[in-house]
């Protein structure tokens, strides 16, 4: 059985380690012979750790949340369970900047109400008025924007909801589908007839009835816990890349693939690498890209698929890394952060404080942040020069955070299409899509482009192509 992975990232390799475990017991009618084609010259795609003067950088995700049992089981499965390191007790503490003032979120509503200043009583008083939102009618998709504003106000839309879409898809809430970013919002919809506390009232009654309370996002924040490596999130691609060994082939990128000649290669695999133009044959073809890259080579093999996945738009992201000498610092930087509401009219989206989040991200008596740029809101300023995006940076910085000397550690990392934006549309998009697939069978799509953008989602889905795969090839005896 041949079978290509197009895109070394965490789906592709987690896709193809899955089905090396699978194939070692047996459920492929005869040998997995497997290649994992990935264009850059590493695998792993925006997942990069890099460690540089005793910084070490997260160029893209810092980590995953365990309320979820999908990168947990993967990691047990791969024997690395045991390494992973939690986000420290002060990083429960999350920050909007609104008119000014850094506002703690409160960990619970009751706390919200009492104490928080981000919201004005009239805004507190629209919220007490969610338990009668009722279902709407005729709506079978909406913006964050609308779903908002329908259960808590435009208040309460633009300083808590917009900021928080904004850190997880760099992303814009009047732009987005509510059922395709957040499912869990939309099933709570339904749960509690129209109201989101009916039904957070519902789940938690039947939690403690069962025993225990499960770990879901709430008001104040996700649920869960973020969680990593000593060595950086990479350190999962590390251990897959080793365990998959040379079926990983990097530096081979993909540009077209077409049907075979007959059914023993129904697929051919056209890529370039440093010995020029080579060519694959396969029996099952999964394409683990992002969505614009997957595009472009299966244009030929199905322009309806091509066209539709060419739908999904990318926003743009730059992060910068800055560390500074602790005592230089008057700020305490006891959380985990801070997002700030598009009203506000900064230059960036918000700040991690990764040295206060995980352990070794900094040297001894050194501080390490994350400021981000760009985005859906923002996208022109992802692109700026590097002079001009630390200037503007450090500009935002020194009126938050009180941040005034020159920093002893800067990097830079652009993102041009960073992360997908699930637009409202992005459901029929993907059914007409899983449709279209039918017609090829052998061809499979994984990644976060289609049903969630995290890596527990990416994780999630390579447990799910994982078992399509087994189950199309069961159906018939394939020459290996």
């Amino acid at each position: 059985m041949k079978v290509v992975i197009v895109g070394g990232g965490i789906s592709g390799l987690a896709t193809g380690y899955l089905l090396t475990e699978r194939a070692n017991e047996g459920v492929f009618r005869s040998s997995l012979d497997l290649n994992i084609l990935e264009g850059d010259n590493r695998p792993g795609g925006k997942i990069w750790s890099e460690k540089s003067d005793d910084f070490l950088c997260e160029r893209g995700p810092n980590g995953f949340l365990d309320n979820k049992p999908w990168t947990l089981d993967l990691c047990n499965q791969l024997g690395i369970k045991d390494r992973l390191i939690r986000t420290n007790d002060s990083a429960r503490k999350r920050f909007i900047y609104s008119e000014g003032v850094l506002h703690q979120l409160p960990e619970s509503v009751s706390t919200f109400f009492l104490k928080s200043k981000i919201l004005s009583l009239h805004a507190k008083l629209r919220i007490l008025l969610e338990p009668f939102t009722k279902m709407p009618k005729d709506v079978t998709d909406e913006t964050i924007a609308d779903f908002a504003k329908r259960h808590i106000g435009e208040e309460a839309l633009k300083k808590l909801v917009g900021p928080m879409v904004s850190g997880v898809f760099a992303g814009n809430p009047y732009n987005l589908s509510l059922k395709s970013s957040f499912p869990i919002m939309a099933e709570l919809e339904k749960e509690g007839n129209g109201s989101l506390v009916k039904a957070m009232f519902k789940r938690a009654k039947g939690s403690r009835g069962n025993g225990a309370m499960e770990k879901k996002g709430g008001p104040m924040g996700p649920g869960g816990t973020l969680t990593s490596f000593k060595e950086g999130i990479e350190y999962l691609i590390y251990t897959l890349s080793d365990r998959l060994r040379e079926s990983v082939i990097t530096g081979s990128k993909v540009y077209k693939i077409d049907k075979g000649a007959d059914k023993d290669s129904p697929y051919i695999i056209s890529f370039k690498d440093i010995n020029g133009e080579n060519k694959l044959f396969a029996d099952v073809v999964i394409m683990a890209t992002p969505a614009h890259i997957t595009s472009k080579v299966i244009g030929v093999l199905d322009p309806i698929i091509s066209n539709k996945l060419d739908e999904i738009p990318y926003s743009p992201l730059t992060v910068v890394c800055l560390g500074y000498k602790r005592s230089l610092i008057t700020h305490p930087l006891d959380g985990f952060g801070f997002l700030i509401p598009y009203d506000e009219k900064m230059n960036i989206l918000g700040c991690l404080w990764d040295s206060s989040i995980f352990e070794g991200r900094a040297p001894e008596g050194h501080v390490l942040l994350r400021a981000m740029v760009g985005g859906a809101t923002y996208p022109e300023s992802a692109g700026l020069k590097d002079d001009d995006l630390l200037s503007m940076v450090r500009h935002d910085l020194k009126i938050i955070l009180g941040i005034d000397v020159v920093p002893d550690f800067v990097r830079i990392y652009r993102h041009e299409k960073a992360i997908p934006q699930y637009t409202v549309g992005h459901s029929e998009r993907m059914s007409n899509i899983e449709n279209s697939l039918n017609k090829l069978p052998g061809l499979f799509l994984t990644g976060n482009s289609y049903y969630g953008i995290g890596i527990n989602d990416c994780v999630r889905e390579s447990f799910k192509i994982a078992e399509k795969v087994i189950k199309y090839c069961s159906r018939f005896t394939v020459h290996g």
